[in-house]
């Protein structure tokens, strides 16, 4: 994974680059800093590990988190776009999800997980199921949020 952390950084040469984690829980920034230069793009990441962090630090708001949960496409956009505003970069990745052991109240199963991102144009997210045990999710949003 660490080849594919330093596409991303030569991809983005002449941007910036922010991310927000929640269920990697700074992964995706130990990838992304284990390339040398790296701060020529990555500028840093908050991670939202609750859902407090995600209201207060990225500015996702509270009737979202209440009426979607924090597993969703719209926080995910949310925590995207906000990373972006706080860090003042071009671009925003963010994760949040279930890496287990359980699934959630809204329904979203075990490895239910949502990568957003944005720009100064446009913040959309998507929809991923992963399987295999805790490290394994992470893993494998890891890699899906770089690609």
């Amino acid at each position: 994974m660490q080849r594919l952390a330093a596409e991303v950084l030569q991809a983005l040469q002449g941007k910036t680059l922010a991310t927000a984690e929640s269920c990697t829980g700074g992964g995706i920034g130990q990838l992304l800093t284990g390339v040398p230069g790296a701060s020529r793009v990555y500028k840093g990441g908050i991670i939202s590990y609750c859902n407090e962090i995600k209201h207060r630090l990225l500015g996702v708001e509270e009737n979202l988190l209440t009426v979607y949960g924090a597993v969703s496409a719209p926080v995910a956009k949310a925590m995207a776009e906000g990373a972006r505003k706080q860090l003042q970069t071009d671009v925003a990745v963010s994760v949040t999800g279930l890496a287990g052991p359980d699934g959630d109240e809204y329904g979203n199963p075990l490895g239910r997980v949502y990568i957003g991102y944005a720009d100064c144009s446009r913040a959309i997210a998507r929809e991923y199921t992963f399987s295999g045990d805790r490290e394994a999710v992470r893993r494998q949003v890891a890699e899906a949020a770089l690609a």
